[in-house]
């Protein structure tokens, strides 16, 4: 592997990590990959992992959270015909397998952190700690939004996500693209690198390498319109160490100007893709 990129820990430790180019892949890889990688997630900067409603930016985050959501259920449904049955693994706090039970789905999901599965058992969500504490039952439709690029032994993963999934369902992925504008832009202050907690950086050829090998069809892409936007704000404070509305602003356009080259490139700063089984 050749390297890429030095970048660092912007949101708590500050450490340096480098990216490694894999060629035959065309992916990028973390290293050095954390041995505890738990320590670097205990933060409230975090809040995929909270229900954080206090700064502007957070506000922000919990409204296209919502709206998200109801897309997110959308979509998933038209991949079915039959029973509408979901797993979704790195649930967070549950609020997503909340919103497909109300349009009639039957939920499990897969959770590693303590402090997110108490806050979605609150919301009376159980959630299971790993994938391996799951039943043996299938499902036709699971689901990982930016999770890929978090789990560690990366095809083992794969494996045993795959096992779960029923000969004609879905599963449906969504992770950033380090060949977008605003990764190109930003280098190495790109807040979607998010090292060390992102181990992979995955471009749209190495999602189809990487589970064509396990007889799962790329079908379609969706781009996620709302990350370039929030990926360029922080972003933005990570570059030049500052917030407010100046920075603001000039995200917002950075973000626009990502996903109007997007129109042409299909380079997206996130993209979901949805996978077929056989």
């Amino acid at each position: 592997m050749k390297p890429f990129l030095k970048t660092k820990d912007f949101s708590i430790s500050g450490e340096e990590f480098d990216l490694l180019y894999d060629e035959a892949l065309e992916m990028l890889v973390t290293r050095p990959q954390p041995k505890n990688a738990s320590i670097y997630y205990k933060s409230d900067a975090y809040i995929s992992h909270t229900d954080a409603n206090t700064s502007f930016v957070d506000k922000i985050y919990q409204v296209i959270k919502k709206y998200s959501l109801g897309k997110k259920v959308d979509l998933m449904t038209r991949q079915t015909k039959g029973h509408k049955t979901l797993l979704d693994i790195g649930a967070g706090t549950g609020d997503f397998l909340l919103a497909s039970e109300k349009r009639g789905w039957a939920t499990n999901g897969v959770e590693p952190n303590y402090d997110a599965r108490m806050r979605a058992g609150e919301k009376g969500v159980a959630l299971m700690p790993s994938i391996e504490s799951l039943p043996g039952e299938k499902y036709s439709v699971i689901t990982l939004w930016h999770v890929l690029e978090h789990l560690p032994d990366l095809e083992n993963q794969i494996l045993k996500i795959i096992r779960h999934l029923e000969e004609e369902g879905s599963l449906i992925i969504a992770v950033p693209n380090f060949k977008s504008k605003d990764a190109e832009y930003y280098k190495e202050f790109w807040a979607a690198y998010d090292v060390p907690r992102h181990l992979w950086h995955f471009s749209q050829n190495a999602i189809e390498k990487l589970f064509a090998k396990h007889n799962l069809r790329l079908v379609e892409t969706k781009p996620m319109i709302f990350d370039a936007f929030y990926v360029s704000l922080l972003s933005e404070k990570y570059k030049s160490g500052k917030s407010g509305f100046p920075i603001l602003l000039k995200s917002f356009f950075r973000g626009l100007w990502s996903n109007i080259s997007a129109w042409r490139t299909k380079e997206y700063s996130s993209i979901i893709y949805i996978l077929k089984k056989g």
